[in-house]
Formats: structure tokens, sequence, C-alpha cells
């Protein structure tokens, strides 16, 4: 009976030893997998062996061996950050502070594929008729498969007036096209009507309608001018059309906000895990200048970046109405960060959220109303807006096109209509209900 006892007790100890010990070891691996130290002796480990006996290696130097590695770490993290060498910087710089040539197209990465956001009005890429979603599978006859997003934009960029070939395949109809583009100096108007010119005409029912194209410098001062024209002739409502409308500057997106916002109201945050990318914008203009006028505001997959900003907040502070489909879902905030050799990284540091705190990076603004367009209603409504699109097809499709409906601004029309009409008669109805308070109390008062 004691050996029996004994033995148990043994292999209790046992059992107890043999799990500290895995737990001890355990512990000990994952920290090593987060402590810095054995990992760098790992990568000099290697770097150092690749330079010794790798069979093309004689003129490999430390620099390139390291620049090579910060690349590929860059690169795993996601696709808008990235490791630019001191040559690279340098054309960043360059890109930001003068002109350059271009095809008008915004790209993204999506399900690693390289993919079409928005192609910028009046630019080649869109008179070419590229489209929301299409994916850019060739560059010059080269496959884009394992081409980084930065890549593809420096060689779809290049002196005006130059060409480039890109094989353009559509998920939606599965059909791939090869299209021969000329860049060209991208130069939009960021603010316009229904026509597509500067006019602002006011529409039936008192109806005014903006279109915004893009967020440049000069969006908020183009739209306090749209306003300013369709207030004058008596607006009472209006639809905001962000359609197709890639983004551009926060600043702008914050200024367009604060338009149809009380001064104080919040806008949008930034948060990333350093403190100092954490940041809080607030509509600091004159207040809202249309005093409570409905709107509603137009989106679709090819709304990204700032729209995505505007139709967020204006939906979280229920100032308008959202319609039509779901938004891109571009939110990120990308960084910059020059290093000691004159290289730099570019390093996504933060995100953007709404007023209520949704993410709009890889979620996108889901409308309040849902109103789907075909792919055939798009390219009519496309080649509307181009310049010149009606023009150059077929007699028989001319009319076709130009009547062509487009659902999602005829339904908010119709809404807009409707609450219009509702407020109009409000007034009335409380009119009558005070005269039926002050007939009731003179009677009272008589008897």
């Amino acid at each position: 009976m004691k050996r029996r006892v004994l033995y148990s007790l043994v292999a209790l100890a046992l059992g107890v030893n043999l799990l500290i010990g895995a737990r001890m070891f355990s512990s000990s691996a994952a920290g090593q997998k987060d402590s810095p130290y054995p990992n760098i002796e790992l990568f000099s480990y290697v770097m150092e062996k690749v330079r010794k006996d790798y069979v093309d290696g004689e003129n490999l130097t430390y620099q390139q061996l390291v620049h090579g590695a910060l690349k590929g770490m860059l690169n795993t993290l996601d696709p808008h950050s990235e490791f630019m060498d001191a040559e690279k910087y340098k054309e960043l710089q360059n890109d930001t502070q003068g002109a350059f040539g271009g095809l008008g197209i915004v790209i993204s990465m999506r399900d690693n594929f390289i993919t079409v956001v928005a192609p910028m009005e009046d630019s080649p890429g869109f008179k070419a008729g590229i489209l929301t979603g299409d994916r850019i599978v060739k560059i010059d006859g080269r496959s884009t498969d394992n081409m980084t997003l930065q890549e593809a934009v420096k060689t779809l960029r290049g002196e005006p007036g130059t060409q480039v070939k890109i094989t353009i395949f559509r998920p939606s109809s599965g059909l791939t096209r090869e299209h021969t583009l000329t860049r060209a100096i991208i130069n939009v108007d960021m603010v316009k009507d229904i026509n597509g010119k500067k006019e602002f005409p006011l529409g039936e029912n008192r109806i005014g309608y903006v279109r915004l194209v893009q967020f440049g410098e000069k969006t908020s001062d183009d739209l306090n001018v749209a306003l300013k024209k369709l207030k004058s002739q008596g607006m009472q409502a209006l639809i905001l059309d962000l359609r197709w409308n890639p983004g551009g500057l926060l600043e702008q997106a914050v200024d367009v906000c604060e338009k149809f916002l009380p001064r104080g109201e919040l806008v949008v945050t930034t948060e990333g895990r350093n403190p100092a990318q954490n940041s809080v914008r607030r509509a600091m203009g004159r207040g809202d200048l249309l005093n409570g006028m409905p709107i509603v505001v137009l989106v679709n997959m090819g709304s990204a970046s700032a729209s995505e900003i505007v139709a967020g907040c204006l939906q979280d502070l229920k100032r308008a109405v959202i319609l039509g489909e779901k938004t891109f879902g571009k939110g990120s905030v990308q960084s910059i960060l020059p290093l000691h050799d004159g290289s730099a990284l570019r390093l996504t540091t933060a995100k953007y959220y709404t007023p209520s705190h949704k993410v709009i990076h890889k979620e996108g603004i889901t409308p309040d109303i849902v109103v789907t367009m075909t792919e055939q209603e798009e390219l009519d409504l496309i080649l509307r807006r181009t310049p010149g699109g009606v023009e150059s097809l077929d007699e028989g499709d001319r009319e076709r096109v130009r009547n062509a409906p487009d659902p999602q601004l005829e339904r908010a029309m119709d809404l807009l209509k409707g609450i219009t009409l509702f407020t109009q008669r409000a007034p009335e109805s409380e009119s009558r209900v005070a005269q039926g308070v002050k007939a009731g109390k003179v009677a009272a008062a008589v008897r």
C-alpha cells in the first residue's frame, strides 16, 4: 500500500515538473519570437552568409542587402507602406512640388490586384472608358502579378505626350481589353453642375445639384460659389454627387463638411498606435450655410478616401441622406518619414474614423438607401459626362445615351421632392392646429 502511494506521489511530481518545463519552454520560445536581439543576430548571420557565399554576390554591398530587406519588410505590411531609397524619395518630392504626366486613374491594391478606384474626369483613362473595379493586369506588356502599387504608379506616370499600353480585365463582364493611352497633364475642374459646366442652374422643385469631381486645393472655394448661385435662385434642397470621386486633400474634405454643420461639430478623427498620429477635426466655419436644408449625397464604389470622410460625417450627424452603393473603403493615413541616409519610409500610421467612430478603411460607407446601377447604365452616364463622349458615338447610340436613365439621381430627386412638399405643408397644418386651439379657448371663455 505504501509503495503504491509512493509511486503515485512520484508520478504526480514528474507530471508537475513536465508541465512547468513545457510552460517555461513555451514562454521562452514566445519571448524569443518578439525579442529584438536574437532576431537581429539571425538577420546579421543571414546577411553575412549571403554576402560571402551567394554565387553572383561579388559586388553585393551591405547597403544593397539592407535596403532589399527593408523593402521586403515594408511590403509585408500593407499595399500603401514602402521603403524608398534616396532616388525614389527624391522622385516623390518632385511629384509633390511640380506637375507630372499621367493617365488620370486612381489605383489601389485590392485582393492582390492593381485595381482602379476611379478615373479622373477629362483624363486619358476616363476618355478610354476605364471604370471603377477594373484590374490592370499588364503595363507595357509586363504582368502586374508581382508588381507593387508604388511600382505600378511609377510605370504609369511619365512625360506628357508619351504613350503607355495597359491591359485591363473587367471582373463584372470577364472581358480583357488593351488600351494604348497618351499621358497628359491632368487638369480637372473640381466642382461641376449637372451639365458638366460651372453654371449651376436650379432644377425642378427648386432642387440644386453639385458634383464634386475631386478634393483639390480649390474644391471648397468653388463649392462656395456654386452654393451662392443656387441659393440666389431660391434653392430648397441639394443633391451633392460624390460618385467616382477618388478623394484628395483631407483639409478640403473637412472644409466641405463645414458648410453644412454647426461650428464645433466633429467631422473626422485619425487614430494610430503612436499618440502623435491622433487628431480630431471639427467644423470651424461660419455654421450651416444652408440652414438645415435637406441634402442627399450620392455615392458608389468609385467614392473613396475624402469622399468617404464627407459621406460618413454627414450620415453620422444625420445632416444628409446617403444614397447609392457602398463606397470603396480607403481610409488610412500614410506618413513620410525621412531617414539619415536620404532614404525614407512611407508608413501607414493611422486610420480615419467617422464621428460615431466607424472605421472607413476596408469597410467603406454603406448608404442609407441602396440604389444599384447596371454596368451599362454606368457606362452611359460616364459617356454623358465625358467631353465629346456622346458625339463620338454612332447616331443610333447617341440618342440612347442622351436618354439613358440615372436611377440614383432620379431616386434622390423623388426623395427630396417628397421632403420639400411635406415641409411646405407642415406650416399650414400647424397653422390649422393653432387656429383650432384658439377657437377652443374662445368657446370655453364664452361658456
